[in-house]
């Protein structure tokens, strides 16, 4: 019998996500971390102590295997988090504009004797250049709050990616490649 799985985390996305490979939760718990990086962190050590805290910050029952990850976007050595405005959106999609920038989405399991193994995904997305119209509209869709970077490749900021190199279900928030072989060794999938 598999092991029963808590996800730590609070986005859809990524239930959604664990459901394209046929992975359905026991549990859905929201982890209480805080994510502000630390000064002068690097992108990658800031997404995998990020999803290493909120894998740690779930109590596991017996058996219970905890799931956790993270999503951030680095333009260079800068971590793009969720917009706190409309302003920073702005500003975001400006830096992008244009540009490639990586996605970095670390995963976080660990396993029913409480054995943690990480994996992180690196995708490289290149932005076509943006129009100060086509900012407009899409902080007026408001589908970019909330978001690492500012932006959803599933949804309409799918249209400004110019090339991804990489994992398109690690840019939306889970990289199902890391992810089903972290599950698999935890004993979650066969």
């Amino acid at each position: 019998m598999p092991a029963p799985l808590i996800l730590a985390s609070a986005s859809p996305r990524r239930l959604s996500l664990l459901a394209q490979i046929g992975v359905t939760p026991a549990r859905v718990v929201a982890p209480d971390v805080d994510e502000t990086a630390l000064k002068g962190e690097r992108p990658r050590d800031y997404v995998m102590r990020v999803a290493t805290a909120k894998a740690q910050a779930v109590p596991r029952g017996d058996r219970e295997v905890v799931l956790a990850a993270d999503t951030t976007i680095a333009a260079g050595p800068r971590i793009l988090r969720k917009p706190e405005d409309e302003a920073d959106l702005a500003r975001m999609l400006g830096l992008l504009s244009g540009r490639r920038h990586r996605c970095l989405s670390a995963v976080v399991v660990i396993d029913a004797a409480g054995k943690m193994r990480a994996r992180l995904s690196d995708t490289m997305v290149a932005f076509k250049p943006l129009t100060g119209a086509e900012i407009a509209e899409y902080i007026a869709s408001g589908e970019g709050m909330g978001k690492a970077g500012s932006y959803a490749i599933q949804g309409r900021a799918e249209a400004f990616v110019r090339r991804i190199d990489g994992s398109y279900s690690g840019v939306v928030g889970l990289p199902l490649f890391e992810t089903r072989a972290l599950l698999v060794t935890a004993g979650v999938l066969a």
